[in-house]
Parts: structure tokens; sequence; C-alpha cells
């Protein structure tokens, strides 16, 4: 089930010689318990999209549809999301944990008892049961935004728009977000996460999604999109160094060597593995890999591609 949904989201800033095209057709779609990382540099229209999907800029053009309804004529779609800016703007710091999640919870059209049922799970689910009367401002970076987390799922939304949900946070706070998120969505919970932290996203995502100047230019699951960046070598590490005549079989054969004569490159897929491997027989081998990018190589290869447009 697509519980959110993003079609040709256009968004224009400024007339004549200012104008300025921030989004130019985004489209993105979020199913029941995905989490889809949302992947941009600064400026290239990823805010501006969050804001439309929040209701905080009115697109130019395109539409938005919330658990398949649509917010432009029914506002009250709003309470399906759930929202976390970065930094402290989530949370009224001067007032306790338990009086920010009763707050929202009010504000969000709880009424009182479920109000209190919905913060007192809360508070257990995310460990905070023994901080419901501290206040805010005296709470460590990593339990605020915890909070944060909590006050944003009081109302049991559909969609979470996250945004960078470890930043500044030390690793045990970190993988205490990561843990509640992946809890929230086995329930169902459908999540567009925005972060620089390329290693996080790569972590909780099903799907990628990265903007480059106001233009969609990859959307697809993130192991498909890893692997589409990875080669198609293999490496080899020899336990000792090949012989002489062992490396001029394989440099003849294609193989690199490297200058230790231990680690061997089949920089092609037209190279066969178990070839390579007879010709060095009965040399003891320590590992035969294939060597996979990352999200952030993947990310970089992405937005750096289009730097030769611009130019």
């Amino acid at each position: 089930m697509v519980t959110l949904e993003a079609r040709n989201l256009v968004k224009t800033f400024g007339s004549g010689a200012r104008r300025v095209e921030a989004v130019k057709g985004v489209s993105l779609t979020i199913k029941e318990g995905e989490i889809l990382a949302f992947l941009g540099r600064n400026g290239a229209g990823k805010t501006t999209t969050i804001k439309m999907i929040a209701g905080l800029l009115v697109p130019d053009a395109g539409s938005i549809s919330i658990g398949g309804l649509d917010p432009a004529t029914d506002r009250e779609v709003y309470t399906r999301l759930g929202t976390v800016l970065e930094g402290s703007r989530n949370l009224y710091m001067q007032l306790t944990t338990l009086e920010n999640l009763h707050y929202f919870a009010a504000l969000k059209g709880l009424d009182h008892r479920l109000a209190v049922r919905r913060s007192d799970e809360l508070l257990a689910a995310f460990g905070l049961t023994h901080k419901a009367h501290a206040r805010v401002r005296e709470l460590s970076r990593g339990m605020q935004q915890k909070v944060s987390v909590a006050v944003s799922l009081v109302h049991d939304p559909a969609v979470l728009l996250l945004d960078e949900p470890t930043n500044g946070l030390d690793v045990e706070a970190s993988n205490d977000i990561k843990e509640m998120l992946r809890q929230f969505t086995g329930r169902g919970l459908s999540v567009l996460l925005t972060t620089h932290h390329l290693d996080v996203a790569q972590e909780l995502s099903d799907r990628v999604a990265v903007i480059r100047d106001g233009v969609l230019v990859a959307e697809e699951s993130t192991a498909s999109l890893i692997d589409r960046f990875s080669g198609s070598s293999f490496m080899v590490t020899l336990a000792q160094a090949a012989p002489e005549e062992v490396v001029k079989r394989l440099t003849a054969a294609g193989v690199l060597v490297d200058e230790t004569g231990r680690k061997l490159t089949l920089p092609s897929a037209e190279l066969d593995l178990y070839s390579v491997l007879d010709m060095v027989r009965p040399l003891p081998v320590l590992s035969v890999h294939k060597p996979t990018a990352d999200l952030a190589d993947v990310f970089l290869s992405i937005v750096q591609a289009g730097e030769g447009d611009r130019k």
C-alpha cells in the first residue's frame, strides 16, 4: 500500500532575472513500512520538496497524496503525517518530556485519555519513562532527539518526515534512534528520511531517491543502486608472493599484480576467476572478494555526473 505519493511537484521562487526553479517535476512514492532516503546536496531542492509535502509550501504544480487523500482539499490529511526537523525546533524546551507529548497530542486532536495512553506507550518504547518529568532543556542531545521522534509519533501517523535524525549524536544515541525506527517501520510506519550521513541512509533505507538541481535523477532500491555502481572485478589475496614466472603468466592473461606479488586484480568480468586460481596453484589463497561501492560512492557519482552540464 502506498502511504505517500508526490506527483510532478514544481516550485519556483522569484521572477524575471531572479526566477529560480527550485523543484522541477519531482515525483516520490513511499509504501507502508518503507524507509525512503531522499538525498541531495545543499540547494538541490530537497528541503523545498519536503516543505511542500509537509504543507509548509504550496506547489506551483503537481499533487500530493497521503494515505490516499489529497491535502489540497482536506487539511485533516496532515494528521496522518509526523515531522521531525533538524535541531531542537520540534520541542518546547521549558516543558517536561511528558508535557511536550501531551501538548502535541492535543494539537493533533487526541482526547486526553488517548493522549495519556499514547504518551506512556512512547515513553516506554523510547526508554524515557524515567525522564517523563524532566525538562527537555535538561536532557542530553540524544534524549532530546528521542523526545522529538516520540512527539512526532504521538498521534500514530502513517508517514514520518525525518530530517537528520542522528546529527550530532554519539554512537549509542544514534544506534538507539535507528533501532526505534526499525521497530516502528516494522509496525507499518513509512519514513521519508533526509540525511547527510550516508552510512545511516545505507543502513536504514529500503530505497534511495537522489535529487540534483531540482530534478530527481535516481530512485530505486538501495541494494540494487549500490550493486549497479559496484565493480565487476575480483580481487585475490595470496598468502605469499607469487614467483616471477607465475606473475608473468598472470600479467599476460590481463591480471593486475601489485608490487608485493600477493594482491591480484581481475579488472574485467571476462577474466575467468577459476582460471586465475589454477595459475597460482598451489600457492595458498587468503581471500577472494568482489569490491563493492557504498552509498557515499554512489551518491558522489550521481551528483558529480551533472557537474559538466553546468560548466
